[in-house]
Parts: structure tokens; C-alpha cells; sequence
């Protein structure tokens, strides 16, 4: 074997394993993206231009997100929450349409004791995907319900689901994070 061959040999080995690394990082980038954001990873990709952007999307929520102060709540603060949010189920009964409104209330007044901005709804949920992406829907469905409610078009069973979807976020983030019953990773 010649040694110009040789050398090509080796260059197209080189190349060949620079090409596998490379795929390697970028499918192990893309795994811990899926795992951070769970169904919101696929609805990002579904609502961005491509894969790529998604992703970018998704990075640039990960840095907003690590430049917060996100801190856990005081147990103190939590017993607080805790009834603050047994007093808007007990409403439910009465002035369901009043409840839902007021979980809202305590569910934005929870993430910014946390530390999460709540300048707007859309960038509440940007900044909810990075640690909370799957309860995301719900709060979205809360959300909807809320809305609809709002402008009286919204069933009491809807409602009722409002509320389910509300909870979900808030015992997350009453939690710190994590679900009760379940040791924090």
C-alpha cells in the first residue's frame, strides 16, 4: 500500500469519527432537551420552524430560566398556600366561576413567591417549561377555562376541570418542584 493511500485512509477514518461525535452530541443534546421538557419539547418543535430552532428555543428558556432566582418556599409558606388554596376549592361549591379565577390568582401569586417573573402569560409558560413542561397542559387548560369563564362560556364541569388542571401546577410549585411523595431529584 502506497502511502498516499494510506493517508487517505486515515484521513477518511478521522472524518468518519468526527462525523459519529458530532452525531453523538447532537442526539445526546437532543435527549436531555426531551427529558428537561417533556411534551413541551414536541409542541415547541410542532410550533417553531424546524427541529433546530426548536431547540435554540428550547436552550434560550434553559439560560432565561438558570438566570432566575428560583427558590423553594419556607414550610411556613407552604402551610399558607396550602389553605389559601383549601379556601378557593371550599368556594368552588357557591361561585365556581369566582374560584377558578381566584386559583389563577394564587397560582401567579405562588410562581412570583418562587421567584418566577409573571409579566405575561406566554412568557409564564416559557419560563414553567424548563422545570414544570409536564404540567404545562394543565395550567394551559386552566388557563383556556379562566379565559372562557371570563366572558361567562364556560360549564361548571369545565369548571370543575379548571380547577383539576390548576391544582396540578400548584402542588408542583407548592412543592418546590417536586410532587408530594416524591424525593426531589
Amino acid at each position: 500500500m502506497s502511502l498516499t493511500v494510506l493517508v487517505i485512509i486515515i484521513a477518511v477514518v478521522v472524518v468518519l469519527i468526527a462525523c459519529a461525535v458530532a452525531a453523538s452530541t447532537v442526539s445526546m443534546r437532543r435527549r436531555k432537551l426531551q427529558e428537561r421538557f417533556g411534551p413541551e419539547y414536541e409542541r415547541t418543535v410542532a410550533e417553531q420552524d424546524g427541529r433546530r430552532a426548536a431547540e435554540q428555543e428550547l436552550r434560550d428558556r434553559q439560560e432565561r430560566h438558570d438566570a432566575l432566582d428560583i427558590k423553594p418556599l419556607t414550610a411556613a409558606a407552604r402551610d399558607r398556600y396550602a389553605q389559601d388554596w383549601g379556601r378557593v376549592q371550599e368556594q368552588f361549591v357557591d361561585r365556581p366561576d369566582d374560584a377558578v379565577h381566584d386559583a389563577d390568582r394564587l397560582v401567579t401569586t405562588l410562581m412570583s413567591e418562587r421567584g418566577y417573573p409573571t409579566e405575561g402569560y406566554e412568557q409564564q409558560l416559557k419560563d414553567l417549561s424548563v422545570e414544570h413542561g409536564e404540567t404545562l397542559e394543565h395550567y394551559r387548560a386552566a388557563h383556556d377555562i379562566n379565559e372562557r369563564s371570563s366572558r361567562h362560556q364556560a360549564t361548571t364541569e369545565e369548571l370543575r376541570g379548571a380547577m383539576v388542571h390548576y391544582r396540578a401546577l400548584f402542588e408542583e410549585l407548592l412543592h418546590n418542584g417536586d410532587r408530594p411523595g416524591r424525593s426531589a431529584a
